[in-house]
């Protein structure tokens, strides 16, 4: 992973995708309009928490968490749509515009002006910290049905396949309308050139808003989960706030 000098320059997923940009508050986002408080306990009829804006009227950016969230060694830049485009497959493993098998395994191509990320690097270890806002219209239980249903998968672009092993695991204990998390391993290559990433992410959904954060790194150690959790934590009370 490249430090950052100036311009910041990340790698994700092995080091395929290299993400350009600078680090600047959180307040930029894909979604544009008035934010809302949510308030526990249930949704409208239309499946947004009572209190909660709609995603589409939702600033994702204003709710973005502050590149100083992330405690040291993580060095945290708010990603431009464009680069959003690019490192959000990795966060599943799946390169956008991958042939996926089985079929209907492929997660939504998550749309940039529908979505707001912040990465942390750990330019020692080669891992990463993201969180990303998505403006939803579907329920995280349709996304843990998928992983339930897709425990491996194989994905293929440009003649390189690599395979998505997903353990759904215990879900966060977090006053959200839904919680999720999951463990993957993605394998590329062989003998000398075979790459493993490894994943830990966390999930939550606050009205149409989905909240996740990945802990990302290429060997096989324990993930840092208690940053994870934190950081995690910490993103899904702000979306709450509003």
């Amino acid at each position: 992973m490249a430090a950052l000098a100036g311009a910041t320059v990340i790698a994700l997923a092995g080091c395929s995708t290299d993400v350009s940009g600078s680090p600047q508050p959180a307040q930029q986002g894909g979604v544009s309009g008035q934010g809302g408080t949510s308030e526990p306990g249930g949704e409208d009829s239309g499946g947004t928490s009572q209190g909660q804006a709609p995603a589409d009227e939702v600033d994702l950016g204003a709710l973005l968490v502050d590149p100083s969230v992330f405690p040291p060694p993580y060095d945290a830049i708010v990603l431009p749509p464009q680069a959003i485009t690019q490192a959000s497959p990795d966060l599943t493993g799946i390169p956008a515009g991958a042939e996926v098998s089985p079929a209907g395994c492929k997660p939504v191509d998550v749309q940039p002006e529908r979505a707001a990320m912040i990465v942390g690097t750990d330019n020692t270890d080669r891992a990463t910290i993201s969180v990303e806002l998505i403006a939803v219209d579907e329920p995280l239980s349709v996304r843990e049905e998928q992983l339930d249903a897709c425990a491996e998968v194989t994905a293929t672009k440009s003649g390189a396949t690599s395979t998505i092993r997903s353990t759904v695991t215990p879900a966060p204990p977090i006053d959200a309308d839904d919680t999720l998390a999951v463990r993957q391993t993605v394998s590329s290559g062989t003998g000398s050139d075979s790459v493993t990433q490894s994943m830990l992410t966390l999930m939550a959904q606050v009205g149409d808003v989905r909240i996740s954060a990945t802990y990302m790194s290429f060997d096989d150690t324990a993930p840092d989960a208690a940053t994870l959790d934190e950081i995690f934590t910490t993103a899904v009370l702000k979306v709450k706030a509003g």
